[in-house]
């Protein structure tokens, strides 16, 4: 009754089954594991966001990485912008999140000597991208800058490919480490997200909007679709092996039925060639026979008569 299971076409649909049921619940916890995250990055943003800022050098120091917990910490510093040592990052997105332009980044040293890396906006990209584009002047003096605490960017972390041989003071990741090696002074690690400064200058970069964080995304959603598929595998099969058990039990009624249709063969002497046995008549020429004999035998019996 089974036996067509083990067929080359049902053999290979089952461990096509048996495979893809595993790969959607890794898949289905993938995504769970990516709600969960983003959910506890959102508490992680909320939670600093909300503290009081602290000075930036409490939380980092030159060739330290920025702890986990003190992402977007609002921090503070005091120094004087170092423009000449100013870079431009390429490919980054305005707060619409559709024009392409670069963010500007500019050391700020401070009165012990070290300085930090301040994003201080994004600006549009110009025609000529070979070229530096023209960059809003930084304020002149000592500023006192706040912002968001970020920590070094790199390929693994944001996903963005170092490209190599780009124009000159062009970087494509925002890194104090690869920033330290060009200035004449220690560099903090990490870098400020500007948000106010003080005093602002004009004309300046359009800020790097904050976190959304209030959203935590389509993953969890993502997961359960991928658990329903994953237990819609078997029932999938279920449903298949029955249609074929159908099909095949239709077909062979259909073939019984066939067969019982075509009757059973007419008995001997049943057919229109038969003679006919003796005593029987023949038909037609049979009642003509007797009809010969009966007027021969009258005679008979009319010469007996008459003597």
């Amino acid at each position: 009754m089974y036996r067509f299971l083990l067929s080359r076409q049902w053999v290979i649909l089952t461990l096509v089954g048996l495979v893809l049921i595993p790969v959607m619940i890794r898949l289905g916890f993938w995504q769970l594991h990516r709600h969960e995250h983003r959910v506890a990055q959102n508490e992680l943003i909320a939670k600093s966001l909300a503290a009081p800022a602290v000075p930036v050098d409490r939380l980092t120091a030159p060739g330290r990485t920025v702890a986990h917990d003190d992402m977007w910490r609002t921090v503070t510093a005091k120094g004087r912008y170092d423009t000449r040592h100013e870079v431009v990052v390429r490919q980054r997105t305005a707060a619409d999140e559709q024009s392409i332009g670069y963010y500007v980044i500019t050391p700020l040293v401070m009165d012990d000597g070290r300085a930090v890396l301040v994003n201080r906006g994004w600006i549009p990209a110009g025609n000529d991208l070979t070229r530096f584009p023209k960059v809003p002047a930084a304020p002149s003096g000592e500023v006192t800058v706040t912002g968001r605490l970020k920590a070094d960017e790199t390929t693994g972390n944001s996903g963005i490919k170092d490209k190599p041989g780009l124009p000159a003071r062009q970087v494509m990741l925002i890194n104090s480490e690869r920033q330290a090696k060009s200035l004449p002074r220690p560099v903090l690690g990490g870098y400020i997200e500007l948000t106010t400064s003080s005093p602002k200058g004009a004309g300046q970069p359009e800020p790097v909007p904050a976190p959304d964080h209030s959203g935590i995304g389509p993953h969890m959603a993502y997961a359960i679709q991928w658990w329903l598929f994953s237990a819609g595998v078997p029932i999938g099969w279920v449903i298949l092996v029955r249609r074929e058990l159908k099909d095949r039990a239709a077909a062979r009624a259909a073939e019984a039925e066939a067969g019982s249709g075509d009757g059973p063969d007419p008995k001997p002497g049943a057919g229109p060639d038969t003679e006919p046995e003796a005593g029987q008549d023949a038909g037609p020429g049979g009642g003509a026979s007797q009809a010969r004999g009966g007027s021969g035998a009258q005679p008979a019996r009319a010469g007996a008569d008459a003597e």
